[in-house]
């Protein structure tokens, strides 16, 4: 797998970690990280501290994340971001359904 995830130990918040490039190739990797062991799940965490590259089809994964876990996730954050990768966030209004820091 291009990307590691963890569970805290109750089960209620994922993080998962990308590595330098998030873009299509990691497509199928992201959804499958996202998508196992989700019933006690309330929040979700990015950790793009390693990303330094981002393209349009990482924003689109962002967003399938959102759509399919909203309505038992509370919490979606992305966090530890280069500032190359946060002003691009910023630029396609991530904030106003993520957490960014």
């Amino acid at each position: 797998m291009s990307l590691d995830k963890e569970f805290a130990d109750d089960g209620k918040q994922l993080t998962i970690y990308l590595e330098e490039k998030f873009d299509f190739s990691k497509v199928q990797d992201f959804r499958i990280a996202y998508s196992e062991d989700t019933d006690k799940l309330n929040t979700v965490i990015i950790n793009l501290q390693k990303t330094e590259y981002m393209d349009s089809s990482a924003l689109g994964m962002l967003l399938n994340m959102h759509r399919s876990l909203s309505s038992k996730v509370r919490s979606f954050q992305i966090v530890k971001c280069r500032p190359q990768v946060l002003k691009i966030l910023q630029i396609a209004r991530f904030d106003k359904k993520f957490d960014i820091s």
